[in-house]
């Protein structure tokens, strides 16, 4: 895989890996699973929200929302 950068994404991508001590590989595949787990845990918290919205929904409207 070739991965195409600017050369200020490049900059940033060299920063990362330097401040971690680690190569700019590293540094691409650590911010990938970073960003998935991310997204992960903002799709779980928002279907919690939704559960807990639907069961509490007349405390809620009681409580003017």
């Amino acid at each position: 895989m070739t991965l195409r950068l600017t050369r200020e994404d490049e900059h940033i991508l060299a920063e990362l890996a330097e401040a971690d001590g680690i190569s700019r590989q590293e540094a691409t595949v650590r911010a990938i699973r970073e960003a998935a787990a991310r997204r992960g845990h903002d799709r779980r918290v928002g279907e919690a929200s939704a559960r807990a919205r639907a069961r509490y929904a007349d405390v809620l409207d009681r409580l003017g929302r």
